[in-house]
């Protein structure tokens, strides 16, 4: 019940995300969930996209270093204390949260957080145990 995203190691200067961007868009790759992360020098930006092996490829041969990591997407209830029922379960099971973002949904009552833990599996158990619904890589690219 994992999926995949790919993260790009790129300059932290003016028109590099662009650049990614620009790569992805050209390859006809659909960007469905985002996440930045910095430093002074350099940055991480982590992708969820419709394509991974297109847009590694694509990346890769434009010289980016790209690597792919697995994460869980988790449904979360689109209402105040919605993510916090989420984190208390992991909390109370001892998981450690590395990072999260959200995935962009197009409707419904229900929001999507992506997970890196530092148990994914688990995380995953303890999730799926305490009623909430893990998705699948495969589901995740059809929203």
């Amino acid at each position: 019940m994992q999926t995949e995203q790919i993260s790009i190691f790129i300059e932290n200067k003016a028109g590099r995300l662009s650049d990614v961007t620009g790569i992805l868009a050209k390859a006809g790759i659909n960007i469905r969930a985002l996440a930045v992360a910095d430093t002074s020098d350099f940055g991480v930006l982590r992708l969820i996209v419709d394509d991974n092996a297109k847009a590694e490829a694509a990346l890769k041969n434009q010289g980016f270093t790209v690597r792919k990591t697995r994460v869980v997407a988790v449904e979360v209830d689109d209402r105040p204390g919605g993510l916090h029922h989420i984190l208390d379960v992991l909390k109370n099971a001892r998981i450690n949260v590395e990072y999260m973002y959200a995935f962009i949904r197009q409707s419904g009552d229900k929001a999507i957080m992506i997970f890196r833990f530092d148990q994914t599996d688990e995380a995953i158990k303890i999730l799926m145990d305490s009623s909430l619904t893990v998705i699948s890589g495969k589901t995740l690219s059809t929203l």
